[in-house]
């Protein structure tokens, strides 16, 4: 007799315990619909909200971001700010009373310090620049000590944002132990 086929929805998937709202990535002025859309379906993958600050360069109905996005946007814990202080200031006062004020670490390609020698912890701040020209000089001279860098061997000025978010996003969730295996279940939700 022949083994019964198990159609793709009913096979368990490779999952973790969730953790609310472990991370917050933030996207200072995004430029390109489907980083964004990428971007989103990574942190409805992972619980992280994501935060889009300043000027966006397209519409968030375009059809590339919801495209990129998938059917996941309903599990995306999505905010809109007008600048990145006001980012900062709205993810500060929403954390639970008594819990330690998050940390922000903003990623550039001209950083000294590696996000892998980085202590990430629970609710801490990820911060991405746009596409074209990463964050403000002025913000990273400020803060140069928030500074992380993810190294590359080749000769490529940066990386995609929706890779270095990916990247960065499952180091600290490595590192704060997050990523263990938990029971898998079949795929249910979008």
């Amino acid at each position: 007799m022949l083994p019964s086929r198990v159609t793709r929805s009913e096979r368990p998937l490779f999952r973790a315990s969730a953790a609310a709202r472990p991370l917050h990535v933030v996207l200072v002025e995004p430029e390109i619909p489907p980083n964004t859309g990428s971007v989103a379906r990574l942190c409805a993958a992972t619980g992280c909200p994501l935060h889009l600050a300043g000027a966006i360069g397209f519409r968030m109905d375009a059809h590339a971001v919801r495209r990129a996005g998938l059917d996941y946007w309903p599990l995306v814990e999505l905010h809109q700010h007008r600048t990145f202080d006001e980012t900062e200031a709205n993810i500060r006062a929403a954390r639970p009373l008594g819990a330690r004020a998050p940390r922000s670490f903003l990623f550039t390609g001209h950083a000294e310090r590696s996000y892998l020698d980085a202590d990430f912890q629970l609710g801490d701040v990820l911060v991405f620049g746009r596409e074209s020209v990463g964050l403000p000089e002025a913000l990273l001279v400020a803060r140069s000590a928030d500074t992380l860098g993810i190294p590359m061997l080749g000769a490529v000025r940066s990386l995609n944002l929706a890779n270095a978010v990916a990247i960065a996003v499952y180091e600290a969730l490595r590192k704060l132990g997050l990523l263990a295996l938990a029971k898998s279940a079949p795929l249910s939700a979008p």
